[in-house]
């Protein structure tokens, strides 16, 4: 699992150093499996200040967190910010961030 994490990683890098907006959610493997946002990274909340300076360089890029209600983004988010990041938003739930996803999206 830590393979195939490490490598999604590293997958996504080039587009972070764009500075594209990151979207991460932070549930589990498992929830993730079972539907997310196009394009999201899948870092578990407890690990994103251990994955996220890897993958995001630049502490200014826009990162969308969520999972299942907004509680784990939440905390997902202080511990981004206690790292430097300044543009984290905590989106909440699935459903809202697959909203604003699609209202971010070109038409």
């Amino acid at each position: 699992m830590k393979a195939i994490t490490a490598i999604l990683l590293w997958a996504f890098a080039a587009v972070v150093y764009a500075a594209e907006p990151v979207w991460i959610d932070v549930r589990t493997a498992q929830e993730f499996s079972g539907g997310h946002v196009e394009g999201a990274l899948n870092i578990p909340h407890g690990e994103v200040g251990d994955k996220v300076p890897a993958i995001v360089a630049d502490k200014s890029t826009p990162i969308y967190l969520y999972c299942r209600s907004g509680n784990r983004a939440g905390k997902a988010k202080a511990a981004l910010e206690s790292l430097g990041y300044s543009h984290v938003s905590n989106l909440g739930s699935l459903a809202e961030a697959e909203t604003k996803y699609a209202n971010t999206q070109p038409m």
